[in-house]
Formats: structure tokens, C-alpha cells, sequence
């Protein structure tokens, strides 16, 4: 049976599609392997996971969802069905994450080919905001989409809101004294440290009111007033295993595509996030699930991509 996995422009167009997912501080740790024309295995290069800040691990398998989800998609808008298999070696450690397999012609309806060609127009912004609220429809739209992943999408009131700004800005000061965590962050941060990371023209400008509702990076385009009500929304899953966070990544992605759809953009307040981790603090147990995005959603200007890794330095050897 012929698939798109038995030529090398074939295997490019996955890679291609996988790798334009979002990654923590646009690390892209992910490689690829296509296996005997049947399926392709994603693979957390180690390389790029972020020590100091992700020592569980949870950051990078989050990431490595996104591409997954990127991977399925592009699989089954060629007219195939995708066959999902997360963590399918438990022996192999934390290095392969999942495979796909490419399985029977299924043609591709007008949603996942919708969903596909937004893959490149997904951007993450730092800039402010307009002022315009995200319909009720539309915010209905995106939790659905999460869930579809088996992830939940909370909302935050305006209470719930300002606390969560305060939460990221007492964590951001915490991990300023943090010498490691610093010297990491400017290892993917700053001008000239690396080819990709986030280049300094996504950092944004520094924002005049406090708490700010984008994370700092210590170098700014700037200074600007930020949207006054900040509409975030908290991804979660049930669980808090390796599992679980290959699921929100799926799930974030899947979101995040259905947000661009819309005209939405998107940064992220994961900060309390990355303090938790790094204190080895676990969640307790709540209705909603474990926290895993700290997302802040709204209408706002176009800005350009981040660099992406080639889809040749893709590929697992």
C-alpha cells in the first residue's frame, strides 16, 4: 500500500507540518523517525529539554503534543487515517513519546483541511491586545476543542484573573534571584545565543501596568499599555503523567488552531507553572485537573513567525 511515507517529499510534508507547532521558549524539542513506510515514531530530543526549569520533563512533552497533533493532522488531511499510539514502549524511557501510523483512506473533511492550512498562521504574540472581548460562542468553541483531546479549558473570571497576574508576578520575582534558571532562560532569550529559541523581535514591549499579563524576558521593543482585562483561560488534564501532558499538548494545539481560525492570538503566563515544577511541588487534587497552560487569549495585531528548526535536522537517526 502506497503512503505518503514511501517518498522523501511525502515524509518532508509531515516533518514540515509537525515542526510549526508551538514549543516552551520555541525550544522544538522533537525528532522524527518514518519506520518502514507504515508509520512515523516522535521521538523528545534531549538536547533541547530545559533542565533547570522542566525537570520533570512536563514542558517538553507538552511541546512534543503540539507537534503530535500537527503530525495527525497532516496525516489525515493526505487522505489517510491517522492510528495514535502514546508512550508505546515503556522500556524506551522518556525518549519515544508516541507513533502514528498512517492507516486507511479516509478522505479529509473541509475541518481538519481548515485546521491544516492555519498551521503556519498560528503565531504566539507578546503585543498588547485591543480591548474586545472573545465571544461566548467562540470561547465555547475552544473549550470543546480541548476537550476533544481529553484536556479541559477554565476560563478565568475577573477575580480569578487578576489573582492568577499576581501569582505570575510573584513567581516571576522569585525566579529572577534564581541563577540557573536565568542563565537557561538567556541561553534561548537573548540576541545571538541561538539561531532559533525566541528571537528578540517576539519579546514584546514592556508592559507600564502591574501586574503585567506577558512574561518577561528582560529585553523589550519598547514600553505600551496593555489590554485593561486580560482574558485568560487555564488548560488541564485529569491526570498529571507523562501521558497526560502528551494530551494537553494535542489538546493546546487543537485550540490554538480553532483560536487563529477566529482571529484570536495567543501568549502564555506559565511562570507559577515552572516554579512549581522546580520545587518538585505536585497539585492537589481538584474538580477541574491538574493546571498545565497559563493562556492569555485576545485580538491583536500581526506579528512574525519564530525561526523554525529545517525539517533535515528533523529526522531521529
Amino acid at each position: 500500500m502506497s503512503t505518503q511515507l514511501a517518498t522523501e517529499l511525502g515524509v518532508r510534508r509531515l516533518l514540515v507540518a509537525a515542526g510549526q507547532a508551538p514549543s516552551v521558549l520555541n525550544t522544538q524539542p522533537w525528532r522524527f523517525r518514518a519506520v518502514r513506510h507504515e508509520y512515523v515514531e516522535l521521538y523528545a530530543d534531549p538536547d533541547r529539554r530545559l533542565r533547570v526549569s522542566d525537570p520533570r520533563g512536563r514542558n517538553q512533552h507538552i511541546s512534543c503534543g503540539a507537534a503530535l497533533f500537527n503530525l495527525r493532522l497532516a496525516i489525515r488531511t493526505s487522505g489517510r487515517r491517522p492510528m495514535t499510539f502514546l508512550l508505546p514502549d515503556p522500556g524506551d524511557g522518556l525518549d519515544l513519546l508516541a507513533a502514528v501510523g498512517i492507516g486507511a483512506p479516509l478522505p479529509a473533511s473541509a475541518g481538519p483541511r481548515e485546521l491544516y492550512d492555519l498551521i503556519p498562521v498560528r503565531r504566539t504574540s507578546r503585543r498588547p491586545f485591543f480591548d474586545r472581548r472573545i465571544p461566548h460562542d467562540v470561547m465555547a468553541e475552544l473549550r470543546l476543542a480541548a476537550a476533544r483531546e481529553g484536556a479541559g479549558l477554565a476560563w478565568l473570571d475577573r477575580h480569578s484573573t487578576l489573582d492568577t497576574l499576581d501569582y505570575a508576578a510573584i513567581a516571576e520575582d522569585q525566579l529572577a534571584a534564581d541563577h540557573a534558571y536565568q542563565a537557561e532562560l538567556a541561553a534561548w532569550t537573548m540576541p545571538g545565543a541561538r539561531y532559533d529559541g525566541v528571537p528578540a523581535y517576539a519579546h514584546g514591549p514592556h508592559a507600564l501596568q502591574d501586574p503585567p499579563p506577558v512574561r518577561d524576558f528582560g529585553r523589550h521593543s519598547g514600553e505600551a499599555r496593555f489590554e485593561q482585562r486580560p482574558q485568560l483561560a487555564v488548560l488541564t488534564t485529569m491526570g498529571d503523567r507523562p501521558v497526560d501532558w502528551l494530551r494537553a499538548g494535542q489538546a493546546l494545539q487543537r485550540m490554538l488552531l480553532v483560536a487563529t481560525k477566529h482571529g484570536l492570538s495567543a501568549s502564555f503566563l506559565n511562570q507559577p507553572l515552572d516554579l512549581r515544577d522546580m520545587r518538585r511541588r505536585r497539585d492537589p487534587h481538584h474538580r477541574r485537573g491538574h493546571p498545565q497552560m497559563i493562556i492569555r487569549l485576545g485580538y491583536g495585531p500581526y506579528v512574525p513567525r519564530s525561526p523554525r528548526r529545517p525539517a533535515t535536522e528533523l529526522s531521529h537517526a
